[in-house]
């Protein structure tokens, strides 16, 4: 008699594609999480709770190919509740209080850390369609209909973003400015 593992005798054919699903997308879940709200904690919320509403929802999914967009709607919206809800209490910290090198991440340092507070400068309504085609990997026809607009007005809002992304970055270097880069 053959022995199957313990695992593969309880798992449906039902978890198996929510399991392929989380594998194939949450890496790019966390980054444009990651994006979106710049906080690695709060990142990783958003992505467990983009899961959940995944697996209770997991019917809706019709093609496998849509997949990506699906779970990045369910991701956004997680993250406009974030907005909507009470905000918490905050307390100011000093500024003169030194991070430890071993919490601090990688994007906040260097090239990244540019990019980063660069990105956080565009204004909404340029910012995400290029995060959703950037991170998402979304065509303009994808993010139109995830956003509600026509391709044009992406591809407008698309061109809009690189030129003033790309002002944002070179404002820094005088160089830049005059056309010497």
């Amino acid at each position: 008699m053959k022995r199957l593992g313990p695992v593969s005798l309880f798992v449906n054919p039902r978890q198996r594609q929510f399991e392929a699903l989380t594998r194939a997308h949450a890496g790019d879940l966390y980054r444009f999480a990651y994006w979106l709200c710049g906080q690695d904690a709060l990142a990783q919320d958003l992505v467990q709770e983009t899961l959940l509403r995944a697996w209770k929802s997991l019917d809706a999914l019709r093609e496998a190919e849509s997949a990506k967009p699906w779970l990045l709607a369910i991701l956004r919206r997680e993250h406009a509740r974030i907005h909507e809800r009470k905000p918490l209490d905050t307390v100011e910290l000093d500024e003169g209080i030194a991070e430890e090198s071993a919490w601090a991440s990688p994007e906040r340092h260097g090239d990244a850390a540019e990019l980063r507070e660069a990105m956080s400068k565009l204004p909404h309504k340029y910012r995400e369609p290029l995060l959703l085609q950037v991170l998402g990997g979304m065509s303009c026809e994808e993010i139109a209909v995830e956003l509600g607009q026509q391709p044009g007005a992406v591809m407008t809002q698309l061109f809009r973003a690189r030129q003033k992304l790309k002002s944002i970055l070179q404002g820094d270097r005088p160089e830049a400015q005059h056309g010497l880069s």
